[in-house]
């Protein structure tokens, strides 16, 4: 089997164990049997358990990021984009594996000893954030709304995680609008 083939596959079988079971349940040996590799060719591509939870963590923050954009990205420029990140978000929540922020579990998980973890979560917040500033702008608000939207995003899906109601990103969504409404208001009233 092609390496880049048998990464993949190894990073494929990590994401579905370690997002729907935790990093620290999870076994090298469940990797290489569900991926099919050798426990050597597992440690040759990844040396260790933490080689293979960050590069699980960057995969993951690059494929969520972009399903995010070429969600949002499909939408009107304007406020409509910012909205629309709660509706991606409401349909994450629906799909049958969701459980909550794969960072945010990381997070808990291994933060406090792992130094990998904990920046891959805080990269992944950092471009979120920058995300929202960068939608936010677009829309004529000041990039400070980003923060905002940033908290409900994040408090949206721990809702939702431990909650299991999809609702939660509308329950966002309608705050954001009205946080968009506020700025708006804030805006032609200082004009």
């Amino acid at each position: 089997m092609e390496a880049a083939t048998q990464e993949t596959r190894i990073l494929d079988a990590a994401e579905e164990l370690f997002y729907g079971r935790g990093l620290q349940a999870v076994g090298m040996a469940e990797i290489r049997d569900a991926s099919g590799a050798s426990l050597k060719r597992l440690y040759q591509l990844f040396p260790s358990k933490d080689h293979l939870v960050e590069a699980y963590l960057r995969r993951r923050d690059v494929r969520w990021r972009a399903s995010l954009a070429a969600y949002v990205e499909a939408r009107r420029p304007g406020e409509e984009r910012i909205l629309a990140v709660f509706d991606w978000l409401r349909e994450w929540f629906a799909e049958p594996a969701f459980r909550g922020c794969a960072f945010v579990n990381s997070f808990g998980e291994l933060g406090a000893t792992s130094d990998a973890v904990a920046r891959a979560a805080r990269d992944h917040v950092d471009a979120l954030r920058d995300h929202l500033a960068g939608l936010v702008t677009e829309a004529g608000h000041s990039a400070r709304l980003a923060r905002s939207l940033l908290l409900l995003v994040e408090g949206a899906i721990s809702t939702a995680a431990v909650s299991g109601d999809a609702g939660a990103a509308d329950d966002a969504r309608e705050t954001a609008r009205g946080l968009l409404e506020l700025e708006s208001a804030r805006i032609s009233g200082a004009g």
